[in-house]
């Protein structure tokens, strides 16, 4: 069951993690037949970087390193927070890595969740939403006709739509995957919520196909019990579940072997 349903959350949650894992780790889960791989962000959280917060490594320059490591596993942000950047160069960001890629790029977004590290950066917590939503509506008119709103020239412009994948559990999250989004991530839910999440977006996608991709953690423990867990999520309407997978220490080979335990689900 590799293919499109086995997908990987890399590693980037300490600040001595050596810079050159994250692609080696890519490149590996390319061999192994991983769909897709992702990397976390947080610009400058209230606290140490660790269990809760990932993103030591910004994840779009990080991702333009991988990119050049790898050809053809898909590469995105799970997820890029962004009402904390700057729209323009952020779109700027998006269309070059899209090009470096080849176009393998999803840029995966969330409004945030943590009001402390909105304030360390002087941005808006309680209108986050409402610039989320601008900045991607932003996004989509510079790629597609090249100019800014004062007749500004954009490039480059990708060769069609960047995917955009929401990330968050909410109904406001669903919504706007509804709206602008080729697909929706979870976080932390179980199989059954994921279900629940994704029979509702389909009500509100009025046809549309909308990518479902559940999280999960595996850490080393019971291999049958994350293999099953895996499983239910998919059983439940994911197309997908992406696997963090502890530790940095011994990644890759819980990557594989996990890859091999639900290669023939």
């Amino acid at each position: 069951m590799t293919g499109h349903f086995l997908e990987v959350v890399l590693p980037n949650e300490r600040p001595d993690l050596d810079p050159a894992r994250p692609a080696e780790l890519a490149k590996l889960a390319e061999d192994l037949g991983y769909h897709a791989a992702w990397l976390p962000d947080h610009l400058i959280p209230p606290g140490a970087f660790g269990d809760v917060f990932g993103g030591v490594y910004e994840p779009l320059v990080t991702l333009a390193h991988i990119a050049a490591r790898t050809s053809r596993i898909r590469l995105g942000t799970s997820v890029l927070i962004v009402p904390l950047r700057e729209p323009f160069a952020l779109a700027k960001q998006v269309a070059t890595l899209d090009a470096l890629s080849g176009h393998r790029f999803d840029l995966g977004v969330g409004t945030g969740w943590n009001e402390p590290e909105f304030a360390e950066v002087g941005a808006d917590f309680g209108g986050r939403g409402k610039r989320t939503d601008a900045t991607l509506d932003l996004l989509a008119e510079l790629f597609r006709t090249g100019r800014g709103p004062g007749g500004g020239y954009f490039e480059p412009r990708p060769a069609g739509p960047v995917p955009i994948t929401v990330g968050g559990n909410s109904d406001v999250a669903l919504r706007r995957a509804a709206r602008i989004g080729s697909g929706w991530m979870s976080a932390g839910l179980s199989p059954a919520e994921v279900g629940e999440r994704a029979e509702k977006l389909t009500g509100m996608t009025n046809g549309r196909e909308t990518r479902v991709t559940a999280r999960m953690e595996w850490n080393g423990g019971d291999l049958g019990a994350a293999i099953a867990r895996f499983r239910a999520y998919i059983l439940a309407g994911a197309d997908a579940v992406a696997v963090h997978f502890g530790p940095a220490e011994d990644y890759g080979q819980r990557m594989t072997v996990f890859a091999e335990g639900v290669a023939d689900l």
